[in-house]
């Protein structure tokens, strides 16, 4: 059964159309010159600084609950750039691919007693953490509406989210360590105007939560962002991108939230 769509996700819907109305609307009588889509490949490389939030937790049940780990609220994880890289091959039916390895570690002394599979870690106790969170995407884009002033389409991807945790101390003989795997299906809206001859602004959301007996998986990606074209074959982006991700897996649960700013730039063929 498919849970509802969330207040902040039907306001993402509405910033999307929203955006792209706008961007349409401020198009000025000089659109007949503005660069068509016509290119055929698009790659670029993004440079994203997220504010992380990772809260992990094990099977190992603790009174009545399950623990939790708030990895930055323990770890004082702090944020820092990754590269993204994405790639478009196609014109108003696009094949879509991105990838994206979100990876922390962290030391610290244990400020309160937390327990991670099944391992125990006491106050006082030093600590290290080390999580990785890898985001491959794969999608179809249709963009059924196509004029010189922008377009807007649907699109149909799978997310694959790998997240490998572990938590060691010189208290253990070994890492308290987790591996879960999610890959998950989306479902969204894509909206491009132009401003003016080489500006654009895009908006995107995708997204879907499922449910498989006591496993329920929910994914939602939200991407708004400008682009200046210097030429017909280069462009710089930047824009913000929020990501959620919440996962129930063979009792393994996760709450992994990355939102902010980035920037890049595109070549295209």
């Amino acid at each position: 059964m498919l849970a509802p769509i969330s207040k902040t996700m039907r306001t993402d819907i509405r910033v999307v159309l929203f955006s792209t109305l706008i961007a349409l609307a401020g198009s000025s009588s000089a659109y007949a010159q503005l660069p068509a889509e016509d290119h055929v490949v698009e790659l670029g490389v993004m440079f994203w600084k997220p504010s992380p939030e990772l809260i992990l937790s094990t099977d190992t049940l603790v009174g009545a609950g399950v623990s939790e780990v708030d990895f930055v609220q323990e770890f004082g994880i702090e944020d820092k750039y990754f590269p993204e890289f994405r790639a478009t091959l196609g014109r108003n039916h696009k094949f879509r691919a991105s990838f994206v390895t979100f990876d922390y570690d962290a030391e610290t002394i244990i400020s309160r007693t937390i327990i991670f599979q099944g391992r125990r870690f006491t106050i006082g106790v030093p600590a290290t953490a080390d999580i990785t969170w890898k985001v491959y995407k794969f999608g179809y884009e249709w963009d059924f509406v196509s004029r010189e002033r922008g377009f807007f389409g649907v699109i149909a991807d799978l997310k694959y989210n790998k997240v490998e945790a572990s938590i060691d101390s010189p208290a253990l003989t070994s890492a308290a360590t987790t591996d879960v795997t999610a890959p998950v299906p989306g479902i969204g809206v894509i909206g491009r105007g132009y401003l003016g001859p080489n500006v654009s602004i895009t908006g995107e959301l995708t997204g879907l939560t499922l449910s498989r007996g006591e496993d329920e998986v929910k994914f939602w990606d939200f991407d708004l962002y400008g682009t200046v074209s210097a030429g017909r074959n280069f462009a710089v982006q930047g824009g913000y991108r929020s990501v959620v991700a919440d996962y129930i897996v063979d009792e393994d649960t996760g709450d992994l939230r990355m939102k902010g700013l980035y920037f890049g730039a595109v070549v295209r063929f």
